[in-house]
């Protein structure tokens, strides 16, 4: 059943661009790209900064197994216990572009993705049809090294909770795409999982993807998939959304960032117009259980 637009409730609203939510320790965790902001917000929508984020461009928080956090930009960073930085990995070798999303499997090693070209020649990517996009493998040790390329602006990613399927979404193909994962942390049997948009993911219990969609005006769309590619909830909201995740009693909400879209080459007017918000709706399948 599709939650009724009164069903859908404000949290937070007022900031500029939010992504990559998480649901961490009874919170939701969020990248204020706008602020350069790593915030965790409350139930009742009190909120906290945490600390600095990644940088100007596009940047992502996930932790470690055992509690620490790590931040995505033109290196990763892992923020120790007593809240020291320090590099958990050098990505450079892999591209001279920023990584922007992150996802963390049960045995400590972090997939990372980049867009892997200069966020101002987004339309000219776009309408290329390249597909430039890289994900990279980060051992708990910190070595880094490529495990894919060849993607259409990898986005939102997720490993199944048996830590043997990623699942990224490529936005400028406008599908979701699956891997199997190796003993070794490796990716292959590349496919496509379903033939939907997406940009944030997150998976729940019965396996299936819930994803967000940016696109061109002032509506928005959420949209719970099977594998496959078959709809199995949608719900349209009046400004685009750029993730989703699920969290909060009993894994039953569902947290959706969005903001008004004013296009790749206005993204200064879209952080100063502080349109943000965190939207959360009532779902009835609860999430994964892994991050």
């Amino acid at each position: 059943m599709q939650p009724s637009s009164t069903d859908i409730r404000v949290l937070m609203d007022g900031f500029g661009m939010g992504e990559s939510p998480r649901w961490h320790e009874g919170r939701l965790w969020f990248s204020d790209w706008g602020a350069n902001q790593i915030v965790a917000l409350e139930s009742d929508g009190t909120c906290e900064v945490v600390g600095p984020g990644g940088g100007e461009s596009g940047w992502a928080v996930n932790w470690l197994p055992d509690g620490r956090i790590l931040i995505t930009g033109t290196e990763l960073i892992r923020v120790e216990t007593d809240g020291s930085r320090v590099r958990h990995a050098d990505l450079s070798h892999i591209s001279p572009y920023a990584f922007s999303e992150i996802t963390v499997d049960g045995r400590g090693n972090a997939y990372v993705n980049t867009i892997n070209f200069d966020f101002a020649d987004f339309m000219d990517v776009l309408g290329s049809g390249q597909a430039p996009g890289k994900i990279a493998l980060v051992t708990p040790q910190g070595e880094a090294r490529e495990v894919a390329d060849g993607l259409a602006f990898p986005n939102g990613m997720v490993v199944t909770p048996d830590n043997r399927t990623l699942i990224v979404a490529e936005s400028f193909a406008r599908r979701l795409t699956a891997f199997d994962i190796s003993p070794d942390g490796s990716l292959s049997n590349q496919r496509v999982w379903a033939e939907v948009s997406g940009d944030g993911i997150c998976l729940d219990a019965e396996g299936a993807v819930w994803c967000s969609d940016v696109r061109p005006g002032d509506e928005g769309v959420v949209q719970r998939v099977r594998e496959g590619g078959e709809v199995l909830e949608r719900i349209k909201l009046d400004r685009p959304c750029y993730a989703c995740m699920l969290g909060g009693e009993a894994g039953r909400t569902l947290f959706m960032v969005v903001a008004k879209w004013f296009g790749p080459e206005r993204m200064d007017e879209l952080l100063e117009a502080k349109t943000g918000q965190i939207l959360t709706a009532r779902v009835d399948v609860p999430h994964s259980g892994w991050p």
